[in-house]
């Protein structure tokens, strides 16, 4: 398709680190076009690739465009300790109630989280979504991050982000709440690839 002038690049989404390193040396010895971008998820929620997947993206000079960075919606303000979460679930909600079913010790860290994160981004006289949005861009192995917006006023709250700057004190802190590399449920770190769950682990 690159060759035929259809696309000018490629890339994939959600490789595991392993996939990423072997499409680079089949794209080297087969004489092929390599891919040139990932697109996994990434918020503070969801630092799992900060592990392996940014830096094998930094060592074959690949752009990261990664997608979510409000977590869902779970680093938008509307999750927090004091506000009601007794609401019934969208069918879409319904479809991911492992990310979403509040009564799972996995998203209660995440509630417990995103309620000190909308305070740290009180106190730093920002809003959560521009502190969610500026940690994802800040980081060195990211080229650009989508963002899902709905309204013009969810645009225009999500843009303000591109003018944040994080202090070295405010990025501690986040560190504080979710360590690096840490995704608090599992379950949101995207999709996995059938060879790497537990079920093909047994002969």
């Amino acid at each position: 398709m690159v060759r035929s002038g259809k696309v000018r690049y490629i890339g994939h989404p959600t490789f595991p680190p392993p996939a990423i390193v072997d499409a680079q040396y089949i794209a080297r010895d087969r004489g092929r076009e390599r891919f040139v971008t990932e697109q996994p998820t990434y918020s503070i929620l969801t630092r799992n690739i900060e592990n392996e997947v940014l830096p094998v993206c930094q060592r074959y000079g690949m752009g990261v465009i990664s997608y979510s960075p409000l977590a869902g919606g779970w680093l938008s303000g509307r999750y927090r300790k004091d506000a009601d979460q007794s609401r019934p679930m969208s069918v879409a909600r319904q479809r991911l109630a492992n990310r979403f079913d509040m009564s799972l010790p996995e998203n209660q860290r995440k509630l417990d989280a995103a309620d000190q994160l909308a305070q740290l981004a009180d106190e730093a006289g920002l809003s959560l979504i521009e502190m969610a949005i500026t940690f994802v861009l800040r980081h060195p192995a990211i080229t650009g991050a989508i963002i899902g917006s709905r309204t013009m006023e969810h645009l225009d709250a999500q843009l303000a982000a591109a003018d944040v700057v994080l202090t070295d004190d405010v990025l501690d802190r986040i560190d504080e709440i979710v360590p690096p590399g840490v995704t608090l449920n599992p379950a949101d770190n995207g999709w996995i690839s059938p060879s790497l769950q537990p079920s093909a682990r047994h002969r």
